[in-house]
């Protein structure tokens, strides 16, 4: 983003000093600051004031919150039980969550809203120098991130309470967590008032737009269509609406893929920013930025701190799970190499966007059982042994790893690389078009369908199909968003209409722990049942019920606010102000 980051910096700390109540979902920022109305004197500052809510306010979902939550328990990553952080491989996690992902996620996302709020409150008390334009495009991002934010808490935690006005709900004693209904009536509520304020074209470089409100209100659409259904049957009125803002964004935006799916995770320059125009919402980091408005990805996800040149990475856990590694040693699937590279680190295989000064990373196929090689001097392949887990010669996390700030025009450092984080891209929205044209039937070979679904295998370099189902979008979006924290939001828009093939599905998905070996350069993978002896071959299942397909509410959150342990109840629209 081009703006004053002095300015930015000083509004995030003000908006993350929450005061007084130890309830997250009344965070207050303090409005006697100088994010207040009287700071607001023009469309500048406006623009300026709602910069954090693309950084900071974002700040504790992401990195481990979205890793764990998003892809160990959507089925997409391993890890092993450092901090009890296996609880999420196991559908076990507790409201006392030892690795604090849970806990973070749901401070971070009350963060968002109640930055968004005030943000909101300050924009509409702005001095006399501001257009109502600016002041529409302002509180439009405001109700746009308020709404992001609801897309996670309920999907995470079910009914929860709707906070449109930090101050005035401050001290209101009858708030409760309100129906889930609701909350899905509210998120469309803010995406249908961004969507009629925001400019087809960014305000700066990253910013969101009109197309990405549009796409979110397909999402939120398709989702709540399935809302309270069985069977497999969705309501049709709401697959509509998201037929319909899908494909307006698909036809009608001009925005087309990014031709490399490769170049998404690397940090080329996309028209002088981090952010390509694919990205229809991403978090906009600051390379040289303190701590919350910095990307920290890479030091969670980068197995090797040879990777990073930073002293972090500790990523050596974590790894591409049992059913997406299956997914890409396939011989079936050998033509997704492109993604396959972009995901996943292979023994036998060069990235070139790191350690670009010595021709690439280069994973050997002969370093096992503890070896060592290097290239240059430094270390490429070191499997990791962890705890009870056996052999833990892993297809590592690629995507979001992008090396060293010498491989990054000397940006980045520690915990802080120059990368956006994705949220929303047009390829979510391909596939959106696709589902909500197939609807309630069991397949379909509409063309419109098609050209969007086969689009996004296309840029992939893999075959088109002629015909698809639920099931056939449903794995092209694990392949598609893995390690970009998509699959339990996937899978839990799944459980709200097909609850026991949904649960089925987790049920019988292998989430034991494995080892990658070779034979005169020929992979193969041998699977543990690592519970009860890390050395007895086999998969490793847990059981999926609707009792943990929600979220427990933090324990420090439940002992101040017991009626999040209450009834939901309906909540009065007429009191939002837009």
């Amino acid at each position: 983003m081009k703006q004053n980051v002095t300015t930015i910096l000083t509004t995030l700390i003000v908006l993350l000093a929450m005061q007084g109540c130890k309830k997250d979902y009344l965070n207050r920022p303090p409005l006697a600051s100088p994010t207040a109305g009287t700071y607001y004197q023009s469309n500048t500052d406006i623009l300026n004031g709602t910069g954090p809510l693309y950084n900071g306010s974002w700040g504790g979902y992401n990195g481990t919150s979205l890793q764990y939550i998003g892809d160990v328990l959507g089925g997409n990553s391993l890890s092993d039980n450092y901090n009890g952080r296996g609880a999420y491989l196991t559908f076990s996690v507790t409201s006392t969550d030892g690795s604090g992902a849970l806990q973070s996620a749901y401070q971070a996302l009350w963060s968002v809203v109640a930055n968004a709020n005030v943000v909101a409150y300050n924009i509409r008390n702005a001095g006399a120098g501001a257009t109502q334009d600016a002041r529409n495009a302002g509180l439009a991002e405001c109700y746009f991130m308020r709404a992001s934010a609801y897309y996670f808490l309920a999907l995470n935690w079910g009914a929860v309470p709707i906070i449109h006005d930090n101050s005035l709900q401050l001290g209101d004693a009858s708030i409760k967590r309100n129906n889930l209904a609701d909350a899905w009536q509210f998120m469309i509520n803010d995406l249908t008032w961004a969507k009629n304020n925001l400019s087809a074209l960014p305000a700066q470089p990253g910013r969101i737009t009109k197309w990405s409100a549009e796409g979110m209100l397909a999402r939120a659409y398709l989702v709540r269509s399935g809302l309270g259904k069985t069977g497999g049957a969705r309501d049709q009125t709401d697959l509509d609406s998201a037929k319909f803002y899908a494909g307006d964004v698909a036809n009608n935006s001009g925005l087309t893929l990014l031709p490399n799916y490769y170049d998404l995770f690397t940090s080329k320059k996309f028209s002088g920013t981090v952010t390509p125009a694919e990205c229809l919402f991403g978090l906009l980091w600051v390379p040289s930025g303190q701590w919350f408005v910095q990307n920290h990805m890479q030091a969670n996800l980068a197995y090797d701190s040879k990777i990073t040149q930073t002293g972090d990475g500790w990523g050596g856990s974590f790894g591409a799970s049992p059913s997406l590694l299956k997914y890409f040693m396939d011989p079936a699937n050998k033509a997704d190499s492109v993604r396959r590279k972009a995901t996943i680190f292979l023994p036998g295989t060069n990235y070139p966007d790191i350690n670009t000064a010595n021709g690439g990373w280069h994973v050997d196929t002969t370093l096992f059982n503890n070896a060592t090689n290097s290239v240059g001097g430094a270390k490429i392949y070191s499997p990791v042994t962890t705890g009870a887990y056996y052999g833990n010669d892993h297809a590592y996390v690629k995507k979001y790893v992008i090396g060293s700030p010498a491989d990054n025009f000397g940006l980045g450092g520690q915990q802080n690389e120059n990368i956006s984080t994705y949220i929303f891209r047009l390829a979510d929205v391909y596939l959106i078009y696709a589902d909500a044209i197939l609807g309630n039937t069991a397949t379909t070979a509409d063309p419109e369908a098609l050209k969007y679904y086969n689009a996004v295998r296309t840029r992939a370099g893999i075959a088109s199909k002629s015909s698809i189902s639920y099931a056939d979008i449903f794995q092209e979006k694990k392949i598609e968003f893995a390690f970009e924290g998509h699959a339990w939001y996937d899978w839990k828009q799944w459980y709200y209409f097909d609850q026991a093939n949904a649960l089925a599905y987790f049920s019988n998905q292998n989430r034991g722990q494995y080892n990658i070996s070779y034979n005169n350069g020929n992979p193969f993978v041998t699977y543990f049942d690592d519970t009860n002896n890390p050395q007895t071959l086999g998969e490793r299942h847990y059981s999926m019920s609707g009792n943990n397909a929600d979220l427990p509410y933090p324990e420090s959150d439940l002992l101040v606010a017991p009626i999040l342990s209450e009834a939901p109840v309906a909540f009065d629209f007429s009191k939002v102000q837009y």
